[in-house]
């Protein structure tokens, strides 16, 4: 077993909340010791050993802040030291480098011919599915001897879970609720990326339902930052619907970037709007030891052939399936049809600047 104290980890990704002062709307930073009192300071972090001493290639979505580059390769490194005895190479499947190209080639110079790659990624949606898997069959290309054991994203798990219970927890200790509003009277606003994929999507709704079910919240909207609806605005004028004394605003990402950023800018508008309400704004993940407990469960999975997807209503799969069947049947009975709807994703620079579209 491999251990490392949990505070190091705990205290690299601090609290953040919105509180209305008399200079203003601040963005303030919760003390450490209070982070610290989430879990014991004797309780360290025990990692199973690896099957196999097989390089792993881990793959961030990537972004144009750098503190998001920085903190992806934080997370990386955290996990590399927790355990040096087989390669960990950090890459990015867009908008950034190192590549997922370029952390192939790291790993050819030093030798290695068997690589597990595991997506740094909350859900399922077609980075997932499509994008890095044509970017290991590139790499297979220029590299006919590299076998590659692709793993899974980290879904929706009870260990994710825990951390943002936590978390909520926190809000409710008196410094960080002064008014003392129940959370009878309190509502939560889940916020996810927002995806093309509806399958991701319906995850984010998911886990918004689970998270709310029994934690005596007045109840939770759900919304998103970008390309799906409805967005973050949105989520708000929902949320006041049920004229709540409190709104808890819930990022649901890995790591700080622009859309993190964004969030917190959006927060920050709607308290100014409506100071009778208060708001708060929790962080994104972070360094945290469930995540990093939760990527070795899955490595682990990579290393064993235990894999496991729900393909089942993967809207790519399914196109995939009428593709099949439109052809044969088309073949069978000699008859017109008309030409596919054209794929949205054909021009994936104009498919990844969606998200920077303003709602």
């Amino acid at each position: 077993m491999i251990s490392i104290s949990q505070n190091a980890y705990l205290l690299l990704c601090p609290l953040y909340f919105l509180r209305r002062t008399g200079k203003g709307l601040n963005l303030l930073e919760t003390s450490h010791s209070s982070t610290a009192q989430i879990d014991s300071d004797t309780f360290s972090l025990q990692l199973p050993a690896l099957p196999i001493a097989r390089p792993l290639l881990a793959i961030g979505h990537g972004t144009r802040d750098p503190q998001g580059r920085q903190a992806f390769l934080d997370f990386v490194s955290a996990y590399q030291n927790l355990d040096p005895s087989r390669p960990v190479v950090p890459c990015f499947l867009e908008l950034t480098e190192p590549t997922i190209q370029q952390g192939v080639d790291l790993c050819i110079e030093k030798g290695f011919t068997e690589l597990s790659a595991l997506p740094i990624l909350l859900f399922a949606a077609r980075h997932n599915k499509f994008d890095v898997t044509n970017e290991l069959d590139r790499a297979r290309q220029r590299h006919p001897q590299l076998k590659f054991y692709y793993g899974r994203h980290f879904g929706i798990t009870p260990s994710i879970l825990e951390l943002w219970q936590k978390r909520l927890a926190l809000l409710d200790e008196p410094e960080r609720n002064p008014r003392n509003i129940p959370r009878s009277e309190t509502v939560l606003l889940f916020v996810g990326r927002g995806s093309s994929d509806p399958d991701a999507n319906g995850d984010v709704y998911k886990m918004a339902r689970v998270l709310w079910e029994g934690s005596g919240y007045q109840t939770v909207e759900t919304c998103f930052i970008g390309i799906t609806h409805p967005r973050l605005e949105e989520g708000f004028r929902r949320a006041r619907l049920y004229q709540p004394k409190r709104i808890i605003v819930l990022p649901y990402f890995l790591f700080t970037g622009a859309l993190v950023k964004k969030i917190f800018d959006i927060t920050n508008q709607q308290q100014e709007k409506y100071p009778d309400i208060a708001i708060a704004c929790l962080p994104e993940m972070g360094i945290q030891t469930q995540l990093l407990q939760l990527l070795r469960e899955r490595e682990i999975e990579t290393q064993l052939g235990q894999v496991q997807m729900n393909c089942e209503m993967c809207k790519f799969r399914l196109a995939a399936l009428n593709h099949s069947h439109s052809h044969g049947h088309d073949h069978h009975h000699h008859h017109h049809h008309d030409s596919p709807t054209p794929d949205p994703y054909a021009n994936l620079e104009q498919y990844h600047n969606k998200i920077w579209q303003a709602p």
